[in-house]
């Protein structure tokens, strides 16, 4: 898959700057698909591969797709809040692509910690679909999602567990796609991530 060009911008976000890779497919675009990155102290970043990954897929079906870096990341302003205020910048981002793109639906994505972050992001707007890779429900307390969430997890996940993941689901009668031989960064399996989506994938 060819990677789309990347416009790098900088929003205004409560703490200051919030840094945001854009890629637009054009007039034909559907929807807008906002996706969120592992955990900054951790390393992780917009570039994360898995992110990028979801980037480039969601752009391929016709998405606006806008990465930002949480606070303190990169030329991100801020400091890590443990998901709190990371809500309230993602919020802020979903309020810039809408002004900029107009009132299309929006996909909310996100990997590991950045899912968490995105599971309090739809309490508080609506959204067209969830998206969760990697949910870290064994490392933060994450609530209940709407039905029709997509949540995909790799089989042997060192980082969070695929029973922790089936635990969260079960009592949300919540299907889990589990990517077989999959780890958490899903070494050598972004293509079988790419095709799930894909294959999920539902047009507004």
């Amino acid at each position: 898959m060819k990677p789309p060009a990347v416009e790098k911008v900088l929003l205004d976000g409560a703490a200051g700057a919030i840094e945001t890779d854009v890629t637009d497919p054009g007039d034909g675009r559907v929807a807008i698909a906002l996706i969120a990155h592992p955990h900054p102290l951790m390393g992780g970043t917009k570039d994360n591969k898995v992110v990028t990954t979801l980037a480039r897929t969601f752009h391929a079906l016709g998405c606006a797709t806008l990465r930002p870096n949480f606070r303190g990341v990169g030329a991100s302003a801020g400091v890590h809040d443990q998901g709190i205020a990371e809500t309230d910048d993602l919020i802020a981002v979903a309020a810039y692509a809408k002004q900029r793109f107009g009132n299309l639906p929006l996909i909310c994505a996100g990997f590991s910690f950045g899912s968490y972050v995105q599971t309090r992001v739809v309490e508080r707007i609506g959204v067209h679909q969830l998206v969760l890779v990697g949910p870290a429900v064994s490392r933060f307390k994450t609530g209940t999602v709407p039905s029709g969430t997509l949540v995909i997890h790799g089989e042997v996940d060192d980082v969070v567990p695929l029973s922790a993941v089936l635990d969260w689901a079960r009592p949300q009668n919540l299907p889990v796609v589990v990517v077989p031989g999959g780890e958490h960064f899903f070494h050598g399996r972004l293509q079988v991530l790419q095709q799930i989506i894909t294959q999920h994938w539902h047009k507004p």
